[in-house]
């Protein structure tokens, strides 16, 4: 089947077909680092228990990063963008589309993709947010994908940023230890070598209440439960399994084996869930880009954070096979294959 992908490359570049090639990449975290001992001892004023010990047995997180209160999605994004763009070496004015991964935007609208183009003073072209919570990153680099191969978009920003801590029952142990925040960006740019090789999206609604933050405005009042919620055991088991599941799928789109992968960038969850999907791959654990103990989950950032992070060290190089997916509430998850 690879020998069919290298044919089917080969006659898209001849014809002149119009791919697209990850060309840079950036990060952006909040400046309050919050660790284990730090949180604990601030939940057990509120007569929250817990501790290092608790934390990293059931999560691998060490450690997270929480936005003060006047830093916004918006904000980290931009930050992320920009350090993107210098990675790239391309000019804001370049940019003719902009999207954003986010389930904590600034406002209801405009978009948090809109503030960013704003921020970054770009006029003209596409800003608009996708919301698939932790799978969004990847729905994003995927829809930014489809319009550079359509012609719509020569380049893009894509991006993924949260504020998860805004929607957090600080009261809650099982889920307020689990999150933090920040954003991760990268710029696509239409080439005839491809970089997005495939992606694969899915959702299944009937598993909307495993994780979900229900609350919403209505009439100038939060209608609902304003905070996250979570089915700890439920989503662990779906996600372990549609994770593999996707992967394959995805691989196998693109005419390659997961053996051909060199790197696995999973939604940064859990250790518990990191661990099984790697295994359940046949993907050795120094092959799987890990950096939950840092950053705890940040939802829609934390794949981009991940690659951004790798990238940077020198793990991820050029001409690497990175397979990055993702899991979130809604129930939704999404795999996307790329040659650094």
């Amino acid at each position: 089947m690879a020998s069919n992908f290298s044919n089917t490359t080969a006659r898209a570049s001849t014809a002149g077909a119009v791919r697209s090639r990850i060309v840079g990449v950036g990060s952006a975290l909040p400046t309050r680092c919050v660790s284990n001992q730090e949180l604990a001892l601030e939940l057990a004023r509120k007569g929250v228990e817990t501790s290092d010990e608790w934390i990293v047995a059931r999560t691998g997180i060490e450690q997270r990063w929480l936005a003060e209160p006047d830093v916004s999605s918006s904000m980290l994004g931009t930050q992320a963008a920009q350090a993107a763009l210098r990675s790239a070496g391309v000019a804001a004015d370049d940019i003719d589309l902009v999207i954003c991964a986010t389930s904590t935007p600034d406002f209801i609208f405009p978009s948090t993709a809109c503030l960013i183009q704003k921020a970054l003073g770009i006029t003209g072209g596409a800003a608009f947010d996708v919301q698939a919570v932790c799978s969004g990153f990847v729905y994003a680099l995927a829809t930014a994908d489809g319009l550079i191969r359509s012609g719509v978009a020569r380049r893009a920003l894509v991006i993924g940023a949260e504020v998860f801590s805004r929607i957090l029952d600080w009261n809650d142990r099982s889920t307020c230890v689990l999150f933090g925040d920040g954003a991760g960006a990268v710029v696509l740019t239409a080439a005839q070598k491809p970089g997005i090789l495939a992606s694969r999206l899915h959702s299944d609604g009937r598993h909307e209440h495993i994780l979900r933050a229900a609350g919403n405005v209505c009439g100038g009042a939060v209608k609902g439960h304003p905070f996250l919620t979570m089915d700890g055991q439920a989503v662990f088991k779906l996600a372990v399994n549609v994770l593999n599941d996707v992967a394959r799928e995805t691989v196998e789109a693109a005419g390659l084996t997961i053996n051909d992968v060199n790197w696995l960038i999973p939604h940064q969850a859990n250790v518990r869930i990191l661990t099984a999907t790697a295994r359940k791959l046949g993907i050795a654990p120094e092959r799987v880009v890990s950096t939950v103990a840092q950053h705890a989950n940040t939802s829609a950032a934390s794949v981009p954070l991940a690659l951004s992070v790798a990238v940077e060290d020198g793990r991820v190089k050029s001409g690497d096979l990175v397979l990055m997916e993702g899991v979130g509430g809604g129930f939704t998850w999404a795999a996307s294959l790329v040659r650094m």
